[in-house]
Parts: structure tokens; C-alpha cells; sequence
């Protein structure tokens, strides 16, 4: 992984952590006093950082030494569970237990848009269309939230009653995956419809864990799905034919959080055991261990992309 890499986590001790990713050194801790920290996200431009919590979203600098926050988005009455970024960075999405996926306008004070999922949403993430929201709520539900038309657009229920707890879409919009409490992650292929709303083929079943699947990710390369459980463990899929690729074992306790690097050779981990870890996906090995949260370790963001060259002055 290059210089330019951006890496943090946060958990239950209510602090940021930012490491240099080879040394595993922590070289700042941000103070986060209001709840636990229950998703990180950075910015494209690697920036700003969001941190979501009970039941506010903060953003920090990246680079800097102001350990308070710049901004604080609140409007969500529970558990903010998901927080992502558009890709130019004009605005920023959430989803809470209080039943709703908001959109916030970075330039702008307050909450923009607000959609109602009538459960709690455990999952959001962004289309890479960067025109569709698809959420996840523990009642087991999927929507589709089509930002131009500013309605759902489609529902998908894989299993009744089996909350939806991660959603992941490959970059290149191909494959959109959700994993539940019951170990399964259900596979679909996005087909491009008209209107540009996207349409789920069923595509696999994949019982991925005895537990709970925690978190599931898709690579860059949209090689492989990743996910994370409640039995402790991480498991990699080969995405032609759904086989185990590895599983990395190593983790203490629930591993919650995962995220590729940028050329899918690395993986890193959050857990309860109160540690992150980089994992070399070539040899399945935890090249690096990230030690210091006193609490559960819940989420990690990395930025190790090449920022595009702007010429917007």
C-alpha cells in the first residue's frame, strides 16, 4: 500500500484511532464523547472523516491536528448504523435504527431528503450509478431508493423475518450481494433496466457461516466477497463459482468491519477483541495487528486510492 494511505477505526471506547498502516503505529486518537463509534467513512479526496454514532454523524479533518469536529449532522433519533459519501462529495447518506435513510448536503445545514423504512436499517450503501440508495432493515426488507425519481423503486425480501444485517454492490454496478443473521449471503446480478433503475437477478445462496454474517464486502476486482461473522472468523469467496478461496482465523471475537485495499491484495478487520488487523489475502496471514481501543473495536475505514488529478482549481 502506497504513502498516501488513510486508515482508521473506532468502536466502543468512544475514540478514533488513525494508524499508519505499514508500522502499525497509532499516530492520533480523536475523542468521541458522546456514544460509541459505530461506522467510519472517508471521503474520496481523504479529507474528511465521518463518524456515525447514537444518534449523531460528526466529521472530522483528516489532516489536522483539531481534535473537534467540524461539523455535526443530527436528526436521527436512534443508532446511526450505515454512513457513505457521493462520490464527488457533495453529500452524505446514513441510515439509523430509527427506521430511516437521510441525505445530508455537505454544503449545506440540516437533512436534504429522508426515506422511511418502517424497520430498523442496519445497511446502506451507494450505487455506483450514484443515483440509487439500496438500505437493509432488520425486518429482513431490501429497497432500492431511486434519488431521481425520490421514491423506492424496488423491494426484494430474500428470507421473512431474517434481518438484513450488510449490503454490499460490486464497482462495477454487476453484482449486489446481502448478508443476514442467519450466516447467508443471497447474490444478485444487477441488470440495468429502463430508467436506469437496476433490476436483481437471483444469482447464488451462499451459506457463508454457522453466526451471524457481520459484514460482507465485495473486492474491487469483483473477484472475491469477503465476509465477517460472529464466529470469529473472515472468509473469502471465489465469485466464479462461490468457493471458499481462505478463511482467516486469527481474531479473538466478532470480527464487525472489513475493507479491501484498492488493488484487493489486502484486507483489514475490526473486532470485539479490541484490535484491527491487515490481512496479506495471497498467503491468508495478519501481517499487522492494530492495538489500542480498550473496548470493542466495531469499524475500520481505508483510503489507499491514487487521488485523481482535479482541475477544478
Amino acid at each position: 500500500m502506497g504513502s498516501s494511505v488513510v486508515l482508521a477505526t473506532a468502536g466502543y471506547d468512544h475514540t478514533i484511532r488513525f494508524w499508519e498502516a505499514t508500522s502499525g503505529i497509532c499516530y492520533r486518537t480523536l475523542q468521541y464523547a458522546d456514544s460509541q463509534v459505530n461506522k467510519l467513512e472517508i471521503t474520496a479526496d481523504k479529507t474528511l472523516i465521518a463518524a456515525a454514532g447514537n444518534p449523531h454523524i460528526r466529521l472530522y479533518e483528516v489532516n489536522s491536528s483539531n481534535p473537534q469536529p467540524i461539523i455535526s449532522y443530527d436528526g436521527h433519533s436512534s443508532n446511526i448504523t450505515a454512513v457513505g459519501f457521493q462520490k464527488d462529495g457533495k453529500w452524505m447518506y446514513t441510515g439509523s435504527e430509527d427506521g430511516t435513510v437521510k441525505i445530508w448536503d455537505l454544503r449545506a445545514p440540516g437533512c436534504q431528503r429522508e426515506y422511511e423504512s418502517r424497520a430498523a436499517v442496519n445497511t446502506v450503501v451507494l450505487h455506483p450509478n450514484q443515483g440509487e440508495l439500496i438500505s437493509g432493515d432488520q425486518h429482513g426488507n431490501i429497497r432500492v431508493w431511486d434519488l431521481t425519481a425520490n421514491a423506492c423503486s424496488c423491494e426484494l425480501v430474500p428470507e421473512v423475518g431474517t434481518a438484513v444485517r450488510s449490503l454490499t454492490v460490486a464497482m462495477d454496478g454487476s453484482l449486489v450481494v446481502a448478508a443476514n443473521n442467519s450466516g447467508t449471503c443471497y447474490v444478485w446480478r444487477a441488470m440495468r433496466g429502463s430508467y436506469l433503475t437496476t433490476h436483481f437477478e437471483p444469482l447464488h445462496k451462499l451459506r457463508a457461516h454457522q453466526g451471524y454474517v457481520l459484514k460482507c464486502m465485495l473486492s474491487p476486482d469483483v473477484r472475491q466477497l469477503a465476509t465477517t461473522s460472529s464466529d470469529k472468523t473472515v472468509k473469502l469467496w471465489n465469485l466464479d463459482g462461490f468457493t471458499l478461496d481462505r478463511t482467516l482465523a486469527g481474531h479473538q471475537r466478532w470480527v464487525w468491519d472489513c475493507v479491501f485495499s484498492v488493488d484487493a491484495a489486502y484486507l483489514v478487520t475490526a473486532s470485539s477483541d479490541c484490535t484491527a488487523r491487515l490481512w496479506d489475502l495471497s498467503t491468508g496471514d495478519a501481517i499487522r495487528i492494530y492495538s489500542g481501543h480498550h473496548k470493542a473495536c466495531t469499524t475500520c475505514a481505508l483510503n489507499d486510492s491514487a487521488i485523481e488529478g482535479r482541475d477544478d482549481g
